[in-house]
């Protein structure tokens, strides 16, 4: 099950269904035209990940330095700077609190200490998230991405209050998980579907990725990033993903956006992580595809998933962003806690 948490396993072939979008085949769902195609064996998907589940089970996790996290106390006076603006806080990986118009959105939720379904054996988080899953406000919305461990957690699911009343928005597939756990406002989306919760409109759009909670679901549920809009603001909220030439697609299509939260980590080594993962040059790529006016860095320095030096994505994206025209005011590295108004 640990395989699956951190994606890079074979792409099966598997016909196209007649008269529905290209990404539609018979066992499930598959990547956007043009997207790389992973041809390694799986043994060798179940060797690069040996350390992870070593470490798992050891309890081993690298530290990141104190330069990159906030204090619980800061963390909360951010917080109280922000509050009844549009504004968001870095929980850590790809968990987000956005603040857009009133309402409080939470992306990916992964606030406990496994990201596999059967702890310890899988990886351990290095660096606790900003809030625990009691300090959490209340969610208005909750979007996710995919299905991986990482991004979507039973317990903080099956913990999070209010069930009856938080928006769940979710890729095709994934409806299920949460109608199971009491969640009952729940809009499964394909790739360019549009939702509207409360003047905010959501709309998903594609990823070159792929899901799996076990070893009988390869794929059996799509992938998709977001768009956030409202009368102020757009957002763009990325799943994990490779680049490929549908960014320029799609960036013709949904931008400029005001904000594009990008994954920069889980990129190493190339040779495997390349079909699923943008290393820090392409999630920077992806922003100008998007004529992002700002770029957020995300999904590093939580959780060991994969080769890097654990800061390195942020020492890299940095690098790259000043390459390209995005300085510090419009190329954020956050800390995690940190919290940032949406000017």
């Amino acid at each position: 099950m640990f395989i699956l948490t951190v994606p890079g396993g074979c792409e099966a072939a598997s016909p196209h269904i007649e008269g529905t979008p290209y990404h539609h085949v018979t066992n499930g769902f598959r990547n956007p035209p043009g997207s790389l195609i992973y041809t390694g064996s799986l043994k060798e998907t179940i060797s690069g990940y040996t350390d992870r589940i070593m470490e798992g089970i050891t309890g081993y996790a690298p530290v990141l330095s104190p330069d990159y996290v906030l204090s619980p106390e800061k963390v909360r006076t951010g917080r109280a700077k922000i509050k009844g603006k549009n504004a968001l806080t870095w929980l850590g990986h790809a968990s987000f609190l956005i603040h857009l118009g009133g309402k409080t959105i939470l992306t990916d939720p992964f606030l406990t200490d496994y990201a596999t379904g059967m702890p310890p054996f899988g990886p351990k988080r290095a660096t606790p998230p900003a809030l625990s899953i009691g300090e959490l406000p209340q969610i208005d919305i909750l979007i996710v991405s995919h299905n991986h461990y990482d991004h979507l957690d039973a317990k903080t699911i099956e913990a999070l209050t209010g069930k009856t009343e938080i928006h769940v928005i979710v890729p095709l597939g994934m409806g299920a998980f949460f109608t199971e756990r009491g969640y009952t406002l729940v809009t499964e989306l394909d790739w360019y579907a549009t939702t509207e919760v409360e003047g905010i409109t959501v709309t998903a759009v594609p990823a070159i990725h792929n899901s799996g909670r076990g070893l009988f679901d390869r794929n059996a549920a799509l992938w998709a990033s977001y768009v956030l809009e409202n009368s102020s603001k757009r957002i763009y909220f990325s799943s994990d993903t490779a680049y490929g030439p549908v960014y320029s697609k799609i960036g013709q299509e949904i931008g400029p956006v005001d904000y594009a939260l990008l994954p920069i980590g889980v990129y190493e080594p190339r040779r495997r992580m390349k079909f699923n993962h943008v290393n820090p040059a392409e999630a920077v790529r992806i922003g100008l595809d998007l004529r992002a006016r700002t770029i957020i860095a995300m999904h590093w320095g939580t959780i060991r998933l994969s080769d890097e030096a654990f800061e390195d994505p942020p020492k890299r994206f940095r690098q790259v962003a000043d390459k390209n025209g995005y300085d510090y005011e419009t190329a954020w590295i956050l800390k995690i806690g940190e919290s940032r108004i949406l000017d």
